[in-house]
């Protein structure tokens, strides 16, 4: 019997191997044919049975997030206690539900303090309460949480700069989905720079959060024979709306402009020593670019504004200082070739002002400072000019300016093997 069955084996593995491999490929695309139409048929029964009874009334009895074992309750209560039908004046129906419960699983997933996915399983709650009704359903969320501690190190070379630099990050630390980062970072221009920020939602909203930090840093600005010493802190606070982003913040530093060179400018020479910037900033931000860094459709907007020094805001220096900035990128089609062609024209635009303000107990402005003025000018400002490069100067010293405007062209296309393209820029200040 056992030499029968090994005869069979054999003959089977023979006729394997004698098998031609397209006919192979066509069994097997067959089979996937089979198996695809198979689940497009079953997705498109379950879309029928949840269209039949999309409009049924539902209410929602009760919610529970599992896994969340180091996230305080009170947070999630704030998340998903709106879904509970008793927070709401008329019943749902069932794919009001579905959209909803969904919605507050993206919200859990925004906070990023648990792992993809965030897994959503609806529920009838036991008949065992009196106050339970045949509509209830019961929602559940199955999260699991990301480590809390995350530490980085490593070197950066670029910008015509080295460094070395350390991250620690401790997520979620009082269950509130706060995060603490602090970072230290050491090279050849940054000489040495520390940081530390806590950030936290406001009202257990991921697309409301608020900032407090602190930073040092010595960096040396060879451009303006100079080194700039920073000290102070900063808190922001940051929401999402239809339009953009919105940032409104405060800033107070004490900058220090020290170890000058024997060939510093009077320029910088008047401006050496201590300063205390104190200022309010808003930033608003509307990015609808298919890509941050090459676009190839879409549009991008930023606007800045800072006060410092007016009014009850004190400090060494006072002025208004406005930045805007533009870019556009339009898809080119080319003929013969159907779809996205890769080709893409980029156009941008930014330009900036700062004006003096008069500090409390002067009939006029102070000049402005060149901790203060724009630079411009570097390998990934402008190409083809060192850095700070452009602009006014004292000698051999970027002073920087009170004013600027810069705009830019660029002609993406794809390369066979290699992918990019060739730019073009024209900038001012």
């Amino acid at each position: 019997m056992a030499s029968v069955e090994t005869e069979v084996s054999d003959d089977i593995f023979a006729k394997l191997k004698r098998a031609d491999p397209k006919e192979l490929e066509q069994r097997q695309e067959a089979i996937n044919e089979r198996l695809q139409a198979t689940f497009q048929k079953s997705q498109l029964r379950l879309a029928e049975l949840i269209d039949r009874n999309s409009t049924l009334p539902t209410t929602v009895s009760a919610v529970t997030v599992l896994g969340a074992t180091n996230t305080r309750r009170s947070f999630l209560k704030g998340v998903v206690d709106p879904l509970l039908s008793a927070n709401r004046d008329r019943p749902y129906t069932q794919s009001e539900v579905i959209r909803e419960s969904a919605a507050v699983a993206e919200k859990l997933r925004a906070f990023d303090i648990f792992h993809d996915p965030v897994s959503i399983y609806f529920d009838k709650p036991p008949q065992i309460d009196a106050d339970t009704t045949p509509t209830d359903v019961a929602i559940f969320y199955s999260v699991k949480e990301r480590s809390r501690l995350f530490l980085k190190t490593g070197t950066d070379l670029g910008n015509a700069e080295g460094s070395a630099y350390a991250n620690a990050q401790w997520r979620n630390i009082f269950g509130g989905a706060e995060t603490l980062d602090v970072n230290a970072s050491f090279g050849t221009k940054t000489r040495s720079s520390y940081s530390a920020t806590i950030d936290t939602p406001v009202f257990s909203n991921p697309d409301l959060k608020f900032q407090l930090g602190g930073l040092q840093s010595s960096t040396q600005k060879l451009f303006a024979s100079h080194e700039e010493i920073l000290r102070g802190g900063f808190s922001k606070l940051r929401w999402l709306s239809k339009a953009g982003v919105h940032e409104v913040g405060y800033n107070g530093f004490r900058r220090t402009v020290t170890g000058l060179a024997q060939n510093a400018s009077p320029t910088v020479r008047n401006d050496a020593g201590e300063s205390f910037k104190s200022s309010i900033s808003h930033t608003w931000v509307n990015d609808r670019r298919d890509n941050p860094t090459l676009p190839s459709r879409g549009y991008y907007m930023k606007t800045t504004s800072e006060l410092a020094g007016f009014g009850p805001l004190a400090g060494d220096v006072a002025f208004f200082k406005g930045e805007v900035e533009q870019q556009t990128a339009i898809p080119i089609p080319i003929p013969g070739i159907k779809g996205d062609s890769g080709v893409s024209f980029t156009f941008g635009a930014r330009a900036g002002m700062l004006y003096p303000l008069a500090l409390s107990g002067q009939s006029s402005p102070s000049p402005s400072k060149i901790n203060d003025r724009f630079q411009l000018g570097g390998p990934t400002d402008v190409r083809g000019f060192r850095l700070s490069g452009l602009g006014p100067h004292d000698g051999a010293d970027a002073v920087g300016g009170d004013v600027y405007a810069a705009g830019g062209a660029s002609l993406l296309m794809p390369l066979p093997r290699v992918g990019l393209i060739d730019h073009c820029d024209c900038r001012l200040l």
